[in-house]
């Protein structure tokens, strides 16, 4: 069975009852997906809102390993759509990378490049990036699809190091069992 282990600071973070909040309103009617840059990762992908968006490496093309674990969708809420509705491309986004997967409840999960998107319950505004490098599983996504794993250096190249974000970061101390 897996099991999450959350480091405190992000339970904190969440507040009591925050995480379901966070859940409940990241399913919308329609979803959005644009590409915004940020200081340390480059350009990325965020929602409409301006909520970064993830991808999980175990998950495969088409394939959405995180709801499986009740707690796992707990802190990294897909983004939705409600079936028969589309994902819409915003700026720098290309569209034909955008897709969806079936999910619960009458819904469909976004994808880009074939893989799932998702929020991180512990960016409360947008902008933020806190699940970057999460148990090195979770990473923000680039315009092309690609995981971004490294910090943009100011001079174009990436660093060696992943880590948090531009806001308050928190990364690791979590594990499996």
């Amino acid at each position: 069975m897996i099991r999450w282990l959350l480091p405190a600071v992000v339970i904190a973070a969440l507040g009591a009852g925050g995480a379901m909040a966070a859940t409940s309103a990241m399913h919308a009617s329609a979803a959005s997906v644009k590409a915004a840059h940020t200081a340390k990762f480059g350009t990325v992908l965020v929602a409409g809102s301006g909520k970064t968006l993830y991808r999980y490496t175990l998950d495969s093309k088409g394939v959405d390993r995180c709801t499986r674990n009740a707690t796992c969708a707990k802190y990294w809420p897909q983004l939705l759509v409600k079936a028969g509705a589309k994902p819409v491309a915003g700026a720098g986004v290309e569209a034909s990378l955008l897709g969806t997967i079936a999910a619960a409840r009458g819904m469909r999960q976004v994808t880009y490049a074939g893989y799932p998107l998702y929020f991180f319950a512990g960016d409360t505004k947008a902008g933020q990036v806190n699940g970057e490098g999460f148990q090195k599983r979770w990473y923000v996504v680039d315009a092309k699809g690609a995981l971004v794993k490294s910090a943009v250096r100011a001079g174009g190249g990436t660093s060696s190091t992943p880590g948090g974000g531009y806001g308050t970061t928190t990364t690791g101390g979590g594990a499996w069992g």
